[in-house]
Parts: structure tokens; sequence; C-alpha cells
């Protein structure tokens, strides 16, 4: 049986896609408008939050990014070189940076409202736009000051934890400068380079794009 995605082009949805196709899974996408779509009562029984990613495997309905990547790696990855299993010296280090690549996105998640989702320019914050641009930066920082002397997160090379950060990276250059990071945009060229993430990503004149081209920052 097919896993089945439900997934908005270039959202959270992104990483679990571009994990299945680093896994090489077969996997049934259902690519839904970055909208009112989503609070239909089908769809809410599936996620009741109205958001993606949602998993579904046979029996089995997951919603979160990270827990996916967990349970892909677990269940279907463990001979793959992406997962680090319990007791491994990398396992608790693989955990840290499956998570901190939410802690990237909700800043990119809080200026994807200030740029697209806002669309009445009295409710738009220049002061909320400033502070997330910050925390970015300081997010993206801490991911500079990992990368020095090595190419992927962890030590032993390329795992679901770059596909989880190397994501966040993705959007989070369309709202800040990554020439600032110059270790962090060298990871992102050799990530965007990988044929799972080529897959991963929407065709250029796919329907429901959330992003374009477009960068939302102003360049110094």
């Amino acid at each position: 049986m097919s896993l089945v995605l439900h997934h908005c082009h270039e959202a959270r949805s992104m990483r679990s896609l571009w994990l299945i196709h680093e896994l090489g899974l077969d996997v049934d996408v259902i690519v839904h408008p970055f909208g009112p779509e989503l609070r239909d009562p089908a769809y809410l029984a599936v996620h009741p939050l109205g958001r993606v990613p949602a998993l579904i495997d046979g029996p089995v309905t997951l919603f979160e990014s990270g827990a996916i990547a967990e349970y892909l790696c677990e269940t279907r990855g463990r001979d793959s070189g992406l997962w680090r299993a319990p007791g491994t010296p990398e396992r608790a280090e693989w955990l840290q940076w499956l998570h901190y690549a939410e802690t990237i996105s909700v800043h990119v998640a809080s200026l994807t409202q200030q740029a697209l989702v806002i669309t009445d320019p009295a409710l738009k914050s220049p002061i909320v736009v400033k502070l997330e641009t910050r925390r970015l930066e300081k997010a993206l920082g801490v991911v500079e000051g990992r990368l020095e002397g090595r190419d992927h997160l962890l030590a032993s090379g390329f795992s679901a934890v770059d596909v989880g950060v190397g994501y966040s990276v993705h959007v989070a250059r369309l709202f800040t400068n990554l020439q600032a990071f110059p270790r962090v945009a060298a990871y992102y060229d050799r990530l965007a380079e990988r044929p799972a993430f080529r897959r991963a990503l929407p065709a250029p004149d796919a329907a429901h794009r959330i992003y374009t081209r477009a960068r939302y920052f102003e360049p110094s």
C-alpha cells in the first residue's frame, strides 16, 4: 500500500515529500491550494487544524513533519543512512537537529503571514517583520556555526536532519540574504542539487504555489 501525503507546494509538507523521495518510497500526493480548501470538513477529519502535512500509512495518520520524519525513518528507512537509531552515538544530535528545523520555520511562518497572507496593508506590521527577521537570522547563525568544517549537520554525513533544516533554509532564503551566512549558503546549494530535493519542488508553472521566485526582503 502506498503512502498518502496531503501537501501544499513549498509548505512544510515539502519536508515530508523530500524525505519520501530520499527514501525511494511510493507515495500518492494530494496537492491542496493554500487556503479555504484546507478547512473542508473532509480534510479536517484528517488534520484537525486544516494544515499540511498529513501522512496516511494504512491505519496510521500523522500531521507533524518532525514526527513524520521519525516515523518514516524508523519504519521505512532503517537501512537508508538517513536514520540514527536509539543507542547510536549520533542519536541525540540527530533528534536535536531534526526538531531544530521547526525553530527556523516558526520565524519563516511569521514572515510569510506578513508578506503573503495578510492582505490589508493596515494590518501588516513592520515591527513584526523586523523582529522576526532578526530572530530568523539568529537561528540561521546557529546553523552557520554548526557547519564549520563539515558539509552536513552530522559528522557522519547526510541524514534526515538535513532534509528538515534544508527545507527551512529553502524558504528562509526568501526573507533574508543567505550571503550573510556563507556556510549555510553553500550547504543549501549542495542540498538543492540532490535529485530528491528537485523532485519535491513544484513545477515552475504549477498551480497553487505559495511562494514565487521573488524575495520578500530588501537587499542591503
